[in-house]
């Protein structure tokens, strides 16, 4: 009898129409590879060389306010930028190239240097969500940016350049490679599925499962749960049990259940090896000028450590050149994050 426990198989994401292969016989293996530092750093509450403490001088020669909370502002060394000169289209179907204007931000979630989402309390968490939601209104007003990305690199794993608690927010004027992909995926799901949402309908899917072997825990307003079809060991999606598609259509009571949802996954990763766990995670949501129902707010976690705080998962190889591969099942890595404490284990 075929075992998904033991035995090689694809399974299919419906969300980017893409394959993951899984061979969990591979746990077994041994590591002689790259081990990442272990992040067992201890932090000061302030860092006078920091550039996103409050007060200090950040690189552009502009001093930060004295903050209490979260702090925005635009990103010193920004990708995109709104001055430039337009490029005309091309029609090449070789050579194809177009100009890209927007603004990119930086959000700092804390006054406090040495804290992250997995210890800061649900209150603070939510005055992050708010201050993503009234960013991406403010954003709304602006002619020239249709997407509004908002992203979190954690740890220096993930390429963060500064420990400071922090997140950014890239706005472009086109909509981004990932979140198109499942745009295109939701509407056509839609059209097949005589108006059903892909994400509601997994969501239900997954809430309907008696052994809720993907889920990892759920609150009022939202599901966590392992993919199916995830790629990284530990990844995760958050998802509304509503069909919500972007921030500001929360209600209050959502906006708090979303922070409590990121409190308590950030504080299950950080138990999971006993460190700060890296981590890039992205919210996806309607693009701006959407007039449309069929996007579906959700935040995706890609975590790399794979076996211990120092031993992480690369894609490299076939996974580039093929496909992605994982060796933990999605449901072996839902029952570890499940019986880990929502306790961070600096306080136990």
């Amino acid at each position: 009898m075929f075992d998904f426990s033991n035995n090689s198989h694809r399974r299919y994401n419906p969300l980017t129409k893409s394959w993951v292969l899984c061979s969990p016989h591979r746990t077994q293996r041994p590591w002689q590879g790259q081990q990442e530092g272990a992040d067992m750093e201890q932090r000061a509450e302030y860092d006078p060389k920091c550039y996103l403490c409050p007060g200090n001088h950040r690189a552009n020669g502009e001093d930060n306010p004295k903050y209490e909370s979260t702090f925005r502002f635009p990103n010193d060394f920004a990708a995109v930028k709104a001055d430039q000169p337009e490029l005309e289209a091309n029609d090449d179907d070789l050579i194809k190239v177009e100009g890209v204007r927007g603004e990119c931000h930086v959000i700092c979630f804390s006054p406090r240097h040495d804290l992250t989402l997995a210890e800061m309390p649900v209150e603070d968490i939510k005055k992050v969500v708010e201050i993503w939601t009234s960013s991406y209104l403010e954003m709304k007003e602006k002619e020239y940016v249709n997407h509004v990305q908002i992203f979190e690199n954690k740890g220096a794993a993930m390429g963060c350049s500064n420990p400071h608690p922090h997140g950014q927010m890239w706005c472009t004027e086109s909509v981004p490679e990932e979140p198109g992909k499942e745009l295109i995926a939701l509407q056509e799901y839609k059209e097949k599925h005589d108006g059903k949402c892909l994400l509601c309908d997994y969501a239900q899917r997954e809430l309907n499962d008696p052994e809720r072997k993907r889920t990892v825990f759920e609150n009022d307003s939202f599901l966590v749960v392992v993919p199916f079809w995830a790629v990284w060991p530990f990844e995760v999606m958050v998802l509304p049990k509503q069909h919500i598609g972007s921030l500001p259509e929360m209600n209050d009571k959502q906006q708090t259940d979303l922070a409590d949802a990121i409190r308590r996954i950030t504080c299950r990763y950080d138990n999971l090896f006993q460190t700060s766990f890296p981590y890039s995670m992205g919210i996806h949501q309607k693009p701006l000028n959407d007039e449309t129902d069929t996007a579906h707010l959700h935040l995706h976690y890609y975590p790399p450590l794979l076996r211990s705080a120092t031993v992480r998962k690369f894609l490299v190889g076939f996974e580039m050149l093929g496909e992605p591969q994982r060796d933990l099942t999605p449901e072996q890595a839902a029952t570890r994050l499940r019986e880990l404490s929502e306790v961070h284990y600096k306080q136990q």
